[in-house]
């Protein structure tokens, strides 16, 4: 399942982006519907998102999260293990941000690390990185059979939109902080994270557990797409919430507040932006 190279896009036309936002907001009034679901039915939702460098996994989890409640849906970007952390068990620092019911949680890479950066660029030994491919599916299975309901998307790009998204986060003030110089070993072993993707879908897309593959090229189809996905494989409900209504508003009783004079304003910025 090695990824295409000079892909250079899907073929096909790109969706205007009034169809776009129009879709995009239709399938997020569905992501509140699920949430709202698994908040009655204390259901414990687990999406991992993982691929290559710049395929478009944080832009899509943006749009899976913009509408729904940060008390009940998580990102979980871990940083690199502390040193502490390297003694324990692999799984263990993962398993802590682990949802409670009625929540979820989206995973901006995972445990998958150990199959794909750090095998690449030498951070595990092989011995570790064979363990991991034994546990997974074992550590997996475990979530499933514990009722936990686990989605697994892999963001596949082509390399020459990898390199064109790199170019333009280098020259963006506001993204560049997204790139690393690990990140830009993307480009020079491109084969070898491929080989290792390779290798991870043969041990790990498991019957319980699956890999579900995005193309995402055109990063407007793949957060549609997979938000769509996501949403066919839970079988959750609409349920309505209750009528709230407006209270009346109490008549004054004589409070006045203290003068402004006495408090500290943030200036006004924009009025400069009027001129």
């Amino acid at each position: 399942m090695a990824e295409a190279k000079g892909k250079g896009g899907s073929g096909r036309r790109k969706l205007s982006r009034s169809r776009y936002e129009q879709e995009l907001f239709r399938l997020q009034t569905e992501l509140v519907k699920l949430q709202e679901w698994g908040r009655g039915e204390g259901a414990r939702l687990v999406v991992v998102f993982e691929g290559r460098d710049a395929a478009g996994k944080g832009s899509t989890i943006k749009r899976v999260t913009e509408h729904l409640n940060p008390r009940v849906a998580r990102i979980a970007a871990l940083p690199r293990p502390t040193e502490r952390e390297r003694t324990q068990w692999y799984f263990q620092r993962y398993t802590e941000h682990l949802p409670a019911a009625g929540e979820i949680v989206l995973f901006d890479r995972s445990w998958y690390n150990r199959a794909g950066v750090e095998r690449v660029m030498g951070f595990c030994t092989p011995a570790e990185h064979q363990r991991f491919l034994r546990q997974c599916p074992i550590f997996e299975r475990m979530l499933v059979e514990d009722g936990i309901l686990l989605r697994k998307y892999w963001f596949s790009v082509s390399d020459e939109v990898q390199e064109q998204r790199f170019r333009r986060r280098l020259e963006d003030p506001v993204r560049r902080w997204k790139l690393s110089a690990v990140d830009l070993q993307s480009l020079t072993r491109w084969e070898a994270y491929s080989q290792a993707k390779d290798e991870m879908f043969v041990h790990t897309d498991i019957a319980e557990a699956p890999w579900y593959v995005v193309e995402s090229d055109d990063k407007r189809r793949a957060r549609l797409n997979m938000i769509a996905h996501l949403l066919s494989t839970v079988p959750y409900t609409d349920i309505t919430p209750p009528v709230l209504e407006l209270p009346p508003r109490p008549p004054a009783t004589g409070y006045r507040r203290p003068p402004r004079d006495l408090q500290n304003y943030v200036p006004d910025h924009a009025a400069g932006l009027e001129k």
